[in-house]
């Protein structure tokens, strides 16, 4: 008994650190997979998560079978992340906007949970998985507007694949699965250019006006928040890394270390839901 209460003592003290940087502060957040981990979408880099190697442009692009494979996973797995709903933290988040606490999100996840939430201004840094692009003539269409042709062409892909293998998805709405030799692909109906998931993956770069306005985000706040990060990958350190040039207090709330630990006015090894939750409880509303 005595070791868990002096657990929980910690943890209600590290609170009350991060209620008292942040009181009366203008909030940007950067959220990570692990804020999404309490929807039922798995993070890629927490101590609990098995090993993975995210598919890059560079294979999506040169390699038909490969682009093949990708599709009949992601035929599968964008509809379980269409499914999913925002958690606790999601909605935490969304009302300290509400509150004028937290100014806007910039998020690294494509599950558009923050939005689902009531989030007004999110940054979709890396895409969502609702829109596909063609490379070709980069017109935009809805993933459901292509998962009604994909069915068309596939009428018996997910009764056959679904039930033998079980379902699990990936953070980038890619289904774990193998038995992938019998789905047929399309392209781009307008101009049969490759369609690709409107989703930045390793090897390509965020849009450039798209990281301006996360960076106008952070300068225009008075703390930066981050959550369910590990801050692995420059898209989202960089971030960190701005707001400690400027002198911005940095509170990182997320279950182990991130590469952004040394820029961290404060780190907080905690689950996102209940400290946001907690922190919708115990900070003071700017209106």
């Amino acid at each position: 008994m005595p070791a868990p209460a002096r657990s929980a003592a910690a943890a209600a003290t590290r609170l009350d650190q991060v209620v008292a940087l942040l009181s009366g502060r203008s909030i940007a957040v950067v959220s990570g997979a692990g804020m999404s981990t309490d929807s039922g979408i798995p993070d890629y880099r927490g101590p609990d998560s098995p090993p993975r190697n995210p598919m890059t442009y560079q294979q999506f692009t040169g390699d038909h079978e490969f682009r093949r494979h990708y599709w009949a996973r992601n035929h599968v797995g964008w509809r379980h992340m269409d499914a999913a709903r925002p958690n606790d933290g999601h909605r935490a988040l969304a009302q300290l906007e509400r509150r004028g606490i937290v100014s806007g999100i910039i998020t690294q996840n494509v599950d558009m949970l923050h939005t689902k939430a009531g989030s007004r201004r999110v940054i979709d840094l890396h895409g969502v998985y609702a829109r596909v692009r063609c490379l070709n003539c980069e017109r935009l269409v809805s993933r459901f507007a292509l998962g009604q042709r994909l069915n068309r062409e596939n009428p018996d892909f997910l009764d056959s694949v679904a039930p033998a293998e079980g379902v699990e998805i990936a953070p980038d709405a890619d289904a774990i699965i193998t038995s992938t030799a019998h789905f047929r692909m399309v392209d781009c109906e307008y101009c049969s250019g490759i369609l690709k998931p409107d989703i930045v993956y390793f090897g390509e770069s965020v849009p450039k006006p798209r990281v301006a306005d996360a960076f106008d985000l952070v300068d225009q706040s008075d703390a930066l928040l981050v959550v369910g990060s590990s801050l692995t990958v420059m898209s989202g350190l960089r971030f960190v890394r701005r707001a400690a040039k400027a002198e911005i207090p940095i509170v990182i709330v997320n279950r182990g270390i991130t590469r952004g630990d040394e820029f961290a006015t404060l780190t907080s090894n905690a689950g996102c839901s209940e400290t946001l939750t907690a922190l919708v409880d115990t900070l003071p509303s700017h209106l």
